[in-house]
């Protein structure tokens, strides 16, 4: 039985055989293929570490982003196996992709709304969630120790804060255990505005609220000395837009986070926008570094009873801290 050239494509990324696999590429074997394990010439490159074949493979059209019926890519492969080398020629290619065409970009962001405009949506409060009509997660109760370190770390600064999306209140309450000057909370949900006014943080001698989407009451905000953004129905690109915003708003010297929800379901998914993130505020003039904080423990089971869409599936959540030059212009 005569064998199919993509299923020799497959052997040769396995084996590493960069000869025979440039070979049947040149003769126009279809690099896209998935064997009947799901599996692409590229992951099985990736997995195996040779660097080479994957360069050779990504040259020749070969998808970064394709995943495996595991949800899978040939990134995670890559990084599973501890192939350095490998991985640094997948990032790339992701980052370069990305900044590009943006291929994963719509759905890189936490939880996104693509039934419907969420602040038209009916939101339900409980203890531990607050939950969209269609079930779909906005903020849990299991975020609690991350926004506590949010809050730590753009109140190290003291003075002036600003939080961008309200949801349960769990930064802002961590906030204001820091005593900020001003603490300003925009909120866009009607229902979400009208809870926090029922809960009193109208009253709060140092909280400002504005109502409104952040795109439109940009004019009411001042220069801050601490800045957290946590929106909820809104793709990377709104993200991006915000940070466009960062050099009139953010003071020299201060700090500024984000719910880094990229991606939360892939690994490497999450790490090539971690890395894009990080590019991109670096061409404004702002280092962004990642602080590791475990997670597996918070997130059994249970956490997603009567959840539709599980936005957070790895065991590690990478907290940015980004803090603009002294002398940055």
């Amino acid at each position: 039985m005569e064998e199919v050239p993509e299923e020799l494509l497959c052997e040769a990324a396995r084996s590493g055989n960069i000869t025979k696999a440039k070979q049947l590429i040149s003769s126009g074997v279809d690099v896209t293929y998935f064997d009947p394990k799901g599996l692409t010439p590229l992951m099985y490159a990736a997995k195996n570490g040779h660097a080479d074949v994957v360069k050779t493979l990504l040259e020749a059209g070969a998808p970064w982003n394709a995943l495996s019926p595991s949800n899978l890519s040939a990134g995670d492969f890559a990084m599973d196996s501890g192939h350095q080398d490998a991985f640094d020629l997948l990032l790339n290619a992701g980052i370069q992709a990305e900044l590009v065409l943006g291929t994963i970009a719509r759905s890189a962001t936490k939880n996104v709304d693509s039934d419907g405009d969420y602040l038209q949506d009916r939101v339900t409060f409980s203890e531990d969630k607050l939950i969209d009509s269609n079930s779909k997660a906005i903020m849990m109760a299991w975020e609690k120790p991350l926004m506590e370190a949010h809050a730590k770390a753009v109140c190290s600064g003291g003075g002036h804060v600003l939080n961008i999306g309200f949801g349960m209140g769990l930064v802002d309450t961590a906030i204001q255990q820091y005593g900020p000057v001003t603490h300003t909370i925009v909120e866009a949900h009607p229902e979400v505005y009208d809870r926090m006014i029922r809960d009193g943080w109208g009253e709060k001698e140092n909280v400002k609220i504005i109502f409104g989407r952040w795109q439109d009451v940009l004019s009411q905000l001042e220069s801050y000395d601490g800045i957290f953004f946590d929106t909820y129905g809104e793709y990377y690109e709104d993200l991006r837009k915000f940070h466009q915003e960062l050099p009139s708003i953010l003071k020299h010297g201060g700090i500024y986070s984000f719910f880094n929800g990229l991606c939360g379901g892939n690994a490497f998914f999450h790490v090539v926008y971690c890395q894009l993130v990080s590019l991109e505020l670096g061409n404004m003039g702002y280092s962004t570094q990642f602080i590791p904080l475990p997670v597996k423990d918070c997130l059994g089971e249970e956490v997603w009873e009567g959840v539709k869409h599980k936005y957070w599936q790895l065991d590690t959540y990478y907290l940015p801290v980004c803090q603009s030059s002294e002398d940055s212009n």
